[in-house]
């Protein structure tokens, strides 16, 4: 019996275009850019299945008060890095925020709000007026005040918020009865 042949192809790298400019240059070439290899969602869902089970703040009902461990737990786990390397992530963005406010900068995030430190200047004292009686009393000095406030974004109101929590206690329910 004959055995039959196999035939192996290599791929070879295509040839560089020569480019005049380049050869009068002098300069010696750079190196070749080193290429990434880019995960699909599939295979990276796949790499967190299989790696760490779900947190179990994201099984049951949401916590009442998420916390910064909650939320770098679930990046954690919805991107396949550690739970540790995922909240010194989010603690490093949390003080990165405050360095920025600090600095008097506005932040906007999309789909959310702005972050941003409003001021309030200090007023001396002065007098006023009881509406009731029409007595006149003496209003303290008030100090000079700075605020972190938050404005959310257009169409995100209290009802948005509402709707979401009372959905999950629905399904809370539901889970329970």
């Amino acid at each position: 019996m004959a055995t039959p042949k196999v035939k192996t192809v290599r791929k070879t790298a295509p040839a560089a275009r020569s480019n005049p400019i380049q050869k009068t240059d002098g300069k010696p070439k750079a190196a070749p850019a080193v290429v990434k290899l880019v995960t699909t969602k599939a295979a990276n869902k796949e790499r967190t299945a299989t790696s760490a089970p779900k947190p179990a703040s994201m099984t049951g009902p949401l916590p009442p008060i998420v916390t910064l461990k909650h939320l770098a737990e679930w990046a954690g786990y919805n991107h396949g890095i550690a739970k540790k390397q995922a909240i010194e992530m989010f603690t490093g963005f949390v003080a990165d925020i405050g360095r920025v406010l600090k600095k008097g900068s506005k932040i906007r995030i999309p789909n959310l709000g702005v972050l941003q430190v409003r001021i309030r200047p200090a007023r001396p004292a002065r007098k006023g007026r009881n509406p009731a009686t029409g007595e006149e009393i003496r209003i303290k000095a008030s100090k000079a005040s700075k605020k972190v406030a938050f404005r959310g974004r257009k169409g995100f109101e209290r009802s948005d918020l509402i709707c979401a929590s009372t959905a999950s206690l629905l399904s809370a329910a539901g889970d329970a009865g």
